[in-house]
């Protein structure tokens, strides 16, 4: 037993310059550089696509394929003085070698999309999308994520904004009740409202005609009900056609 004991104390001494990395979480080993550029790449989520300059969501079709590398994800950091400033993300590719860079090699998807996330939620001067970088990682599950974000007014609002947008591009139950209750929060910042009226018409199957008819027609700030005819009209959607002649012959009228 006791040479067991001291077999595995060996073992777990000789090993042990491996166990700090291992143990350090993504925040630990981004914020260990404190200037420079920190890299780091990982999986793509299916559809996401890219040359290393563009970046596609693409959709599927049974005759052509787009000319697309499908990841991995590639994210560059730029930090000055331990604080991150400047977030670039490309999918496909491949790093060219830089001077003052550390890179993290390829992470789990999952946690760089709980990290960017939680730093979209932190920085108040990242410049860059911060939250696309966590959108387009394999296996992260992100409405829970940017609803929070989007609802946050300690947050940014353009952060808050892109958020928004993206929530637009999450399919589920989720996503749609959570720009329904952004759109309809009299009390939220209006360009906020805004922008939940856009994501609402570039939800899926339509699925935000309902709730973008009853913004035209019931909300009481004109601006966002503007902004829903507006998307409204830009759908073709019959239910919206049907709307419009029932506003045009009185029917419907605004309030």
């Amino acid at each position: 037993m006791r040479t067991r004991l001291a077999v595995g104390l060996v073992v777990g001494l000789a090993c042990g310059s491996l166990l700090p990395l291992e143990a350090q979480s993504l925040t630990d080993r981004v914020s260990a550089v404190q200037n420079g550029t920190v890299r780091m790449s990982y999986a793509a989520r299916e559809g996401v696509c890219g040359n290393g300059r563009n970046i596609n969501m693409r959709s599927r079709s049974r005759e052509w394929e787009h000319d697309c590398e499908p990841g991995p994800v590639r994210v560059a950091i730029e930090k000055h003085d331990g604080v991150a400033t400047e977030i670039r993300t490309y999918v496909g590719g491949r790093w060219r070698p830089g001077d003052n860079v550390t890179d993290l090699g390829t992470v789990s998807a999952p946690r760089a999309a709980e990290f960017f996330m939680g730093l979209a939620e932190r920085s108040t001067e990242l410049r860059g999308d911060v939250i696309a970088a966590g959108v387009f990682a394999d296996s992260a599950m992100n409405t829970s994520a940017l609803l929070r974000i989007a609802r946050a007014t300690s947050v940014r609002k353009s952060t808050r904004r892109q958020a928004v947008f993206w929530l637009s591009q999450e399919a589920g139950d989720a996503a749609v009740k959570g720009l329904t209750e952004l759109a309809d929060d009299q009390t939220e910042d209006q360009d906020i409202r805004k922008q939940a009226v856009f994501a609402l018409s570039q939800l899926d199957e339509d699925q935000g005609i309902p709730v973008l008819i009853r913004v035209a027609t019931q909300d009481r700030d004109p601006v966002i009900r503007k902004q829903a005819i507006f998307w409204l009209g830009q759908s073709k959607d019959p239910r919206a056609l049907d709307l419009f002649e029932k506003i045009l012959t009185g029917k419907a009228p605004l309030h």
